[in-house]
């Protein structure tokens, strides 16, 4: 709320005077909501429901493609992919204002935190509507000049693992089974940060195909791994399915991706020298 407590005091105090009721009971431990307290809380949360109804009603009455799109992806998307297609579109559509929110967590699209999710995902809610763009390969990468030309016995080599803030289950699951858990000797809560960790000699990740063979100093050592793949999708609430700007950049986003969805998928003949 940006106020401090006192001031969250005051206004509490004078909403229970003007109600002549009280909302909340004191006690040591903390503030806890009376019945009438719960029911004013009910109610505001429908109000917010319809506010953002409202919203996102009015918005979908856009018949050209101008204004603001606010777009929420991942810092691996945005960096290995994304990046320069929002520069295409924004020269092929000058009117669209493009806003783009970098963050690893999934924003609420029926708050309005943004208007739009680009991000991967194999289990998109349900509750919102879009498309698969294409399908993204993972695969095991090191670093060049540490490999070398010798084979590399995977269980014998130091790993860089996914952070307890990277929220990749199949990740660390599948690591475990093929015991290569225990080989970890440092995590990273994001793939950008794993992908500089390989870089700098660290150790060998799981990666994304797309981010890791743009790099000449780092070699793929295993086929694409089918249990870690997942899906890129275009998503957005239902209630902006008719916004011309959001439109116009989920038909330009699905040609552009779809023409790179052999790089996606991480279609490139791997290094043979390697023991799993």
């Amino acid at each position: 709320m940006q106020i401090n407590h006192a001031t969250v005091f005051r206004r509490l105090g004078e909403i229970e005077k003007r109600l002549g009721v009280m909302l909340f009971e004191r006690s040591r431990s903390g503030y806890f909501p009376t019945p009438a307290g719960e029911e004013l809380a009910d109610t505001a949360r429908q109000m917010e429901e319809f506010v953002l109804q409202a919203e996102r009603r009015v918005v979908g009455r856009d018949l050209q493609p101008s204004g603001a799109v606010w777009v929420t992806t991942t810092d691996s998307m945005m960096a290995g992919l994304l990046a320069p297609l929002f520069g295409q579109f924004q020269q092929q559509y000058p009117s669209v204002t493009l806003d783009i929110a970098v963050s690893n967590q999934l924003f609420n699209l029926t708050k309005r935190e943004a208007d739009v999710a680009i991000r991967p995902s194999n289990a998109p809610p349900e509750h919102l509507i879009g498309r698969k763009l294409a399908d993204i390969g993972m695969a095991v990468y090191g670093k060049k000049d540490q490999v070398g030309a010798r084979a590399v016995d995977l269980h014998q080599t130091p790993w860089v693992g996914p952070g307890s803030r990277l929220f990749d289950e199949p990740m660390r699951q599948w690591m475990a089974e093929q015991g290569y858990d225990d080989c970890c000797t440092f995590r990273v809560d994001t793939l950008i940060g794993m992908l500089s960790s390989v870089k700098a000699g660290v150790g060998v990740a799981i990666l994304p195909c797309y981010l890791a063979d743009s790099e000449p100093e780092l070699v793929q050592l295993t086929d694409t791994i089918p249990p870690l793949g997942y899906g890129l999708w275009f998503l957005m609430h239902p209630d902006l399915r008719g916004v011309s700007r959001i439109h116009s950049l989920m038909e330009f986003m699905t040609e552009a991706v779809r023409s790179q969805k052999k790089r996606l998928a991480g279609y490139k003949a791997r290094r043979k020298s390697t023991k799993t």
